[in-house]
């Protein structure tokens, strides 16, 4: 195999690098630290985590990209090696070839029949129009009415494979953590239910579409699970790019005042006033324009739908710091009347050191917190954006492209309300968890929280 390393990629690896560097060295803060264990002493922070934690991991495993080697053809003895231009991921791996199990049309959860009639032919050699069999689902019965005992059976195998794995991946944990104070098992039943899950999904799919399949036969389930990797890193990166850009300006307007708050209030200011949907939607359309014009900077097409995806993360950055901004130049302006930075001032303390040691450290919270609710808003506006066309390219996993597939579907007699229903529990769970995750940490690290609990 080739390995391949998109630039998402690269960003979603420095991602988690930088994740683990922030708690390896959250041991150094004692204050900081005896915040993050209040969120982690509550069951609802241990279990909010553990899910956001999964839903990374499985990001990280989609984005481990290579590309399988060809078969040599016949009468090739030089020896050269030919890879395939489909890009594959670990987690196409792992998931036992679930995307690579394709149906002609639309098909029902568990079904065994295809969800539209066709013309087929019987066993006389007549043409008829009925719902041909699938073929792959269903396909080792030998009596169609054995289904239901048959998924039972299966299941229950998939859900024994998955305990089995949960109990060698909580054991070592709960060896390693005994005695301590945090609820663990809040996390390990989590991680208990999570693997069994997805052990049990990806045993059973290899006999039944669990969740059906789509317009181009597709499986319902693999699509929902591979638009976690795009949920995830959109969310992500685009806070990132969003967050040097509203606190600089946004400590700078507060701190220096005058004509510097002056240009960034105006600059701001004419941000909001432009629609943010149609500014996203010329920048993203400007930029499929530039990849159209220059396709040889693209080896494969999955580099395509990379850069423009990255495209779309920048574009989202840039255009949503308003608000941030604002919050920032507000709570600067407070704190540079408090007495202690009034203090730094009278002693001769330059601009940059209380910048670094009075002003950012006190607005810590702020970005913590919109850092969190920021991000599940990224992730609902990428469906958004997909809905009407100018989201992520149709060719990456996205659960706003299952959406805007999805809208004529509903209107259909009978409906299909399947891939709709992949898209919206996989993108509900992770947004739930990141807003219930916001909370704990608001109630954390705001002082004024902080404050009316002390005086209750």
């Amino acid at each position: 195999m080739k390995p391949v390393l998109l630039w998402s990629d690269a960003l979603i690896f420095l991602l988690v690098t930088a994740l683990v560097l922030f708690f390896w060295r959250l041991r150094r803060d004692p204050q900081t630290r005896e915040r993050w264990g209040e969120v982690f002493r509550s069951r609802l922070g241990m279990v909010t985590f553990t899910v956001i934690i999964a839903y990374v991991l499985v990001a990280l495993l989609d984005s481990l990209h290579f590309r399988r080697a060809l078969e040599n053809p016949e009468g090739n003895s030089g020896g050269e090696v030919y890879y395939d231009n489909r890009v594959t991921s670990v987690l196409d791996v792992l998931s036992g070839g679930m995307g690579e199990r394709f149906e002609r049309t639309y098909s029902a959860p568990f079904a065994l029949l295809s969800f539209e009639k066709q013309t087929i032919k019987d066993a006389a050699g007549n043409d008829i129009r009925d719902f041909p069999p699938l073929e792959h689902a269903g396909r080792h019965l030998d009596d169609p009415a054995d289904k239901w005992p048959d998924v039972a059976r299966k299941s229950a195998v998939g859900l024994g494979i998955g305990l089995l794995f949960s109990a060698l991946l909580i054991l070592p944990q709960w060896w390693w953590l005994r005695g301590s104070t945090y609820p663990w098992y809040a996390s390990w039943a989590v991680q208990a239910t999570l693997v069994s899950l997805a052990a049990w999904m990806v045993y059973l799919s290899r006999y039944y579409h669990i969740l059906g399949t789509d317009l181009g036969g597709a499986d319902v389930l693999y699509q929902s699970i591979k638009g976690i990797r795009t949920g995830v890193l959109l969310g992500t990166l685009a806070t990132l790019v969003m967050l040097p850009i509203a606190v600089s300006l946004g400590v700078m307007a507060g701190y220096f005042k005058g004509w510097v708050d002056d240009v960034v209030q105006y600059l701001y200011t004419t941000l909001s006033s432009i629609p943010g949907i149609l500014l996203i939607a010329a920048s993203v359309l400007l930029f499929q324009v530039y990849i159209d014009l220059n396709p040889d900077f693209f080896d494969v097409g999955m580099e395509k739908a990379d850069a423009r995806f990255i495209a779309l993360c920048f574009i989202l950055g840039v255009t949503s710091w308003s608000s941030l901004c604002r919050l920032i130049r507000a709570e600067t302006l407070k704190i540079s009347q408090l007495g202690y930075v009034q203090a730094a001032h009278a002693f001769g303390v330059s601009h940059t050191r209380i910048l670094a040691r009075h002003i950012l450290p006190n607005t810590v919270h702020i970005i913590l917190i919109t850092f969190v609710l920021d991000f599940s808003a990224l992730v609902l506006a990428e469906a958004v954006l997909s809905y009407i066309g100018v989201g992520v390219d149709p060719s990456m996993g996205s659960w706003g492209n299952m959406i805007n597939g999805a809208r004529s579907e509903l209107s259909r007699t009978p409906t299909i309300w399947w891939t709709l229903s992949g898209a919206f529990v996989f993108m509900f769970t992770l947004v739930l968890a990141a807003n219930l995750f916001a909370d704990l940490v608001r109630d954390a690290f705001d002082p004024r929280t902080s404050l009316r609990r002390a005086e209750a």
